[in-house]
């Protein structure tokens, strides 16, 4: 800043008035003869006084005249930076494809299939009850995952044995256990109607008010407004009794109320939250026997339900994901107790129901877990504890690819998506025996 109010002053001190007065006055003091010569003198001096100016001007910055770059010259000469910048590489090297992989991890202190596993809000993973190698072969024993260390430690027991129960999150981080079994054989099912609270914070359990009827293989939703909806379902006795009952449970009485029954009694269903806030139901067991292709739609607002479209195929045991899209996919489980290959979608804009690509093989007992890429992933199930081969499903294509192995076949199982993104696969049976393997499967990279 001083430099360029120094050039500024002395071009001050070059007052244009006063240089032409002197030039006048020696132009007057010459001799006529001498006129036309000096007439030029003046003008040259008067054209050095411009170019001086001028200069000081420019070099001061404060005019700036237009850059003339030669067309013939080349892009570099023109901009010598340019050759700088067209040796900088202008994107990073490929990086090498990761192929999705398995790895074990910690086993479970008590081999189990049929339980539950509940992703908390810490990111440690809970497991409860199910069928073990006790001398009852069900299980009140519960435990915790940590994905830092890698390992399961005990916390506290059920108040009771437990398998074909639901465990559904609620909003104060509590974990809520509702019905199941605490019998069972291949003729007859001894339903409960109790239901318990796991607090994290406390490692511990407490009874809450029962459900209004016992049942087992039953849904459980929660809702928008942090109620939990229990749907159909099995009562006590042959196991075929299929309910069409439906209660809610709300977490700040601790009781639970009835609720708009089924159109259609069923178990071994899905019921899947839909972005609108209504539970789509769908497929099942009916108490005559066949499986069911009949779906229908849970209304908060009016507590009723409402049929929607039937699907492509009946569909008993099966899964169902909600996809990114708000489509929901339904796949795999029985029809005549032979497992299926089959899949579909349920558009809820249309309440109707498309066939999509079949899967590589058949899944009964597997599970399906919404990966963060928006595909999913199908895992175990099969025929006698085998494994159908893992596979994805990519929802933008609508097309199926298979994956990585499991290290061990299972089925009954439970997969629990992880805060990494990784999923976790834990207990469930093979032909040897109930396990106590788990396994994580981490998603490819890059591919």
């Amino acid at each position: 800043m001083t430099d360029l109010h120094t050039r500024f002053r002395t071009l001050d001190d070059l007052s244009a008035p006063n240089l032409w007065n002197d030039i006048e006055e020696r132009a007057m003091a010459t001799q006529p003869t001498r006129r036309g010569a000096t007439w030029v003198l003046i003008a040259l001096t008067l054209l050095l006084a411009l170019a001086i100016g001028g200069a000081v001007l420019v070099g001061s910055g404060v005019i700036k005249l237009p850059v003339t770059v030669d067309a013939s010259a080349s892009p570099s000469s023109a901009n010598p930076s340019s050759s700088a910048q067209a040796s900088t590489p202008t994107s990073a090297s490929p990086v090498a494809p990761v192929p999705a992989s398995w790895t074990a991890t910690g086993s479970l202190l008590d081999p189990r299939a049929n339980h539950t596993a509940t992703l908390l809000s810490d990111g440690r993973v809970l497991v409860a009850g199910g069928a073990g190698t006790g001398p009852s072969g069900l299980l009140a024993t519960a435990e915790l995952y940590d994905p830092v260390s890698g390992s399961w430690t005990a916390t506290g027991n059920m108040n009771g044995l437990r398998i074909l129960h639901t465990a559904t999150l609620l909003a104060d981080g509590k974990v809520l256990v509702a019905g199941g079994a605490d019998s069972i054989s291949e003729t007859s099912v001894k339903a409960l109607a109790t239901a318990e609270l796991y607090d994290p914070a406390t490692e511990s359990w407490t009874e809450t008010g029962p459900m209004i009827e016992a049942r087992a293989h039953h849904t459980a939703t929660l809702l928008a407004d942090g109620k939990v909806l229990v749907a159909g379902g099995s009562g006590s006795g042959s196991g075929s009794d299929s309910l069409a009952t439906a209660e809610l449970y709300d977490p700040a009485t601790g009781s639970w109320t009835e609720t708009g029954p089924m159109i259609e009694a069923r178990t071994t269903h899905t019921a899947t939250l839909l972005p609108d806030g209504r539970v789509l139901v769908a497929g099942g067991d009916s108490s005559s026997g066949p499986q069911l292709a009949s779906a229908e739609l849970y209304d908060p607002g009016t507590g009723s339900w409402t049929a929607t479209g039937k699907m492509v195929r009946d569909h008993a045991g099966h899964m169902a994901t909600l996809l990114p899209d708000g489509v929901v996919l339904v796949l795999g489980g029985s029809s005549a107790v032979a497992p299926k290959a089959t899949a579909e979608l349920y558009d809820p804009s249309t309440g109707s129901w498309a066939a999509t690509a079949n899967m590589n093989g058949e899944h009964l007992g597997g599970t399906a877990t919404l990966l963060e890429d928006g595909s999913v992933l199908v895992a175990g199930g099969g025929i006698s504890g085998g494994s159908g081969g893992e596979e994805l499903y990519d929802s933008s294509t609508g097309s199926w690819a298979a994956t990585a192995s499991m290290l061990e076949g299972r089925t009954n199982h439970t997969a629990t998506l992880l805060e990494d993104g990784s999923v976790l696969m834990a207990g469930g049976a093979s032909p040897g025996g109930m396990l106590a393997s788990v396994e994580l499967y981490e998603p490819g990279s890059g591919s």
